[in-house]
């Protein structure tokens, strides 16, 4: 008799579990049809002659190969193209500012999707191109809309300057080019005790800009980029259509060229809205 209750308990607790992974996974499904239902917002920047780059970088180029009808009568198109690492709509792996941490062909794919929130400060940035995102920015979009920022969040942080793109002016505070030009960028940023904020109370994946850097332009020693990416988390730059997006409750794919020790590369990446 003991026998026979205790394979009837057996059975129902496999009944149990078949149930439990059969829900997990009818679940799945349909978060995933979800997103891939919702609306899709393309945060990135074109690349061509206009793509704004770093000051020191060196610039996209696209040389034509061919284009036309080909000798046998079909038609053909090819290019070559050149670009820094860090220019247009990108990723900084950690390894751009801490080193032996990781590549971007090391970042892991779980780091670059994921549900994700936004930040609106660009009533500020507008008003201060050398505005710091502070600490008290993140606790205000905390109380506003009374929650945490969520474990294992991607964050964005929109100051409105995507706007200005690819006047190189407005969007950089200078159109000069080289070393000495360095010193005269102005647009906003993550201040470092905002960055080391995050670190220490929040859990998040990785965090993007619609700015040049994560670092504002006024940054000398870019300690915004060394307190993250000490951490291995890694930043979006020029970022833009920020303001298409909600505060929270969307998804983020974001897949930067797959370069085996990069230090960064072009990156697009898009939303899906629920």
């Amino acid at each position: 008799m003991k026998t026979n209750i205790l394979s009837l308990l057996i059975f129902f607790v496999l009944l149990s579990n078949c149930k439990n992974e059969a829900h997990d996974e009818i679940e799945t499904k349909e978060t995933s049809t979800n997103i891939l239902e919702g609306d899709i917002v393309d945060l990135s920047h074109d690349y061509s002659s206009e793509t704004i780059y770093w000051v020191t970088a060196k610039e996209f180029k696209l040389d034509t190969v061919f284009n036309g009808k080909t000798d046998q009568g079909f038609y053909y198109s090819a290019n070559n193209f050149e670009t820094a690492e860090h220019g247009g709509t990108h990723i900084d792996a950690p390894i751009h500012f801490s080193e032996n941490s990781q590549t971007v062909d090391q970042i892991p794919l779980e780091k670059l999707v994921g549900k994700a929130i936004k930040i609106d400060i660009s009533e500020k940035a507008m008003t201060n191109p050398d505005y710091l995102i502070s600490i008290e920015d993140l606790m205000n979009w905390e109380t506003q809309e009374g929650m945490q920022i969520p474990d294992g969040s991607i964050v964005l942080l929109e100051t409105g300057f995507s706007q200005f793109y690819p006047n190189v002016l407005k969007y950089l505070g200078t159109d000069k080019r080289g070393p000495d030009a360095v010193k005269e960028l102005h647009f906003p940023g993550l201040s470092p005790e905002a960055a080391e904020w995050l670190l220490t109370n929040r859990n998040i994946k990785a965090i993007g800009i619609d700015t040049a850097s994560i670092d504002y332009g006024q940054s000398q020693n870019f300690q915004t980029h060394v307190n993250l990416m000490s951490h291995n988390i890694s930043a979006f730059e020029n970022l833009t259509n920020l303001d298409k997006l909600p505060s929270k409750d969307f998804y983020i794919v974001a897949l930067p060229m797959k370069i085996k020790g990069g230090s960064g590369a072009p990156l697009r990446i898009v939303a899906f809205l629920n």
